[in-house]
């Protein structure tokens, strides 16, 4: 009561926030975790669409293909994403073209709704969230710095960022589908959550 406020010199009163301001951008992080090794790649984008996520998951597959020259099969457990699942056309479509580009043999393998926390890549970001606790994430290579310091398993991720503009809604017409579609071998038991993908020649050699 009785106090006073400060102005502008048109008396204008200043908005204050009641919480932080509004972010200019955002980044968006895809993490790519090895089961068998423990290794960890996070790849950061500014948009998550269908395109960015298998642009990662090619990024990812041409670091570590070197050693890993004797796979012929890929497993990847996924969380039932929006821009990732099991009936999203423009990820499928991608999808098969990257079992074709690497000439493995793709299987989708999707956790059922709500259970993501049982996906071992949760703990990795509740390790980075540790690690830029308190931080000002004020620009991209602050965010960079601390994803590089982070540890998983007592090793420092390998991290990556991903240029380029992903819209939103792009989706493949029905028409154009059936082709892609008649590649997917769905589970019968488990049609959305169990795809394997075979590529179109299994000698195809990654550039």
């Amino acid at each position: 009561m009785g106090g006073k406020t400060r102005t502008d010199a048109q008396g204008v009163v200043a908005k204050g926030w009641d919480h932080d301001p509004p972010a200019k951008e955002k980044l968006v992080p895809v993490g790519i975790l090895s089961v068998a090794t423990g290794a960890l790649m996070l790849i950061f984008g500014w948009h998550e669409t269908s395109d960015a996520w298998v642009d990662a998951l090619q990024m990812w597959w041409r670091q570590v293909k070197r050693a890993h020259r004797s796979i012929k099969r890929l497993v990847i457990y996924l969380d039932n994403g929006p821009k990732n699942s099991g009936r999203r056309t423009q990820f499928l479509k991608r999808m098969v073209q990257f079992a074709d580009w690497s000439g493995l043999e793709v299987r989708l393998v999707y956790y059922p709704p709500y259970h993501s926390k049982y996906n071992p890549i949760e703990r990795c970001w509740s390790a980075l969230e540790k690690k830029w606790n308190g931080v000002l994430l004020n620009s991209l290579e602050v965010v960079l710095q601390c994803a590089r310091r982070m540890t998983w398993r007592g090793r420092h991720p390998t991290v990556k960022c991903l240029d380029g503009h992903y819209p939103n809604g792009i989706r493949v017409p029905a028409k154009q589908m059936k082709a892609y579609e008649a590649r997917l071998q769905r589970s019968t038991a488990l049609p959305k959550y169990d795809i394997i993908i075979k590529p179109k020649t299994a000698d195809i050699q990654v550039k």
